[in-house]
């Protein structure tokens, strides 16, 4: 057990949503904490509420949703309880998410370079005269190739592969102390997936970053994580 508080710590966190049929308990009571630098695997199939979890801890939850009782404390500060100002003040700069299916996460009508560009507009403290050569240096970072003609690039015109490192970029794009990997490798060729994890495991380590892991993968979280929650049907039922 460390000595150090957690980065994130859940507990007892606990959603619903309304639907027609009546309302459905999304998560149960879920409790999980991670460290600053160490990997978390969240694994569980379809449905056992694995995105939920981070939706509710980012305050991303769709309008049906709510969160009926809890904390998610990210360094200090309860996100749960938090205003929608302290939470967007934290996305993107502390925390950022890896969405599944990167194309549809894309702007498909707009450059990639440029989407890294808005990132770091909203969130750092980049000059506007330096923000096409910062999202090129973002680009190379994640090891896309010729980075500077590729910033002018559309989603439509990369590989699936392509697109979940631009996603990267994105992500990383701000130094978070945390990044939230919602089923990253989903989509992609068993060749594509290790090297887009491999990735993601070597930038993490290299700037000391806690990460988490969602996906539904056992043997995955088991080959790339230091930690792993099972879950099911809305609750932790196994933590290793």
């Amino acid at each position: 057990m460390s000595a150090q508080p957690p980065l994130l710590a859940v507990e007892d966190l606990s959603v619903e949503f309304r639907t027609r049929s009546g309302t459905v308990q999304a998560l149960d009571r879920v409790n999980l904490e991670l460290h600053k630098g160490k990997t978390l695997g969240i694994v569980g199939e379809s449905g056992s509420g694995k995105s939920v979890l981070s939706y509710a801890v980012l305050g991303i939850l769709e309008a049906a949703g709510r969160v009926t009782s809890g904390r998610a404390v990210f360094g200090g500060l309860d996100l749960i309880a938090a205003t929608e100002a302290e939470r967007a003040a934290v996305r993107g700069r502390e925390v950022s998410m890896i969405f599944q299916n990167p194309r549809a996460a894309l702007n498909p009508i707009r450059r990639i370079g440029d989407q890294i560009a808005d990132v770091l507009k909203r969130h750092s403290a980049t000059p506007r005269t330096e923000l096409k050569a910062r999202a090129v240096e973002c680009l190379a970072q994640v090891r896309i190739p010729d980075p500077e003609r590729r910033y002018g690039a559309y989603p439509y015109e990369l590989s699936g592969g392509m697109c979940q490192r631009v996603m990267i970029a994105l992500a990383l794009a701000c130094n978070p102390a945390l990044l939230i990997a919602d089923e990253p490798t989903t989509g992609l060729d068993v060749t594509t997936q290790a090297a887009v994890m491999d990735l993601i495991v070597e930038l993490a380590a290299a700037r000391h970053m806690a990460t988490v892991l969602i996906t539904h993968d056992l043997g995955l979280a088991a080959s790339y994580c230091e930690h792993i929650t099972v879950m099911h049907a809305g609750q932790v039922i196994e933590t290793a």
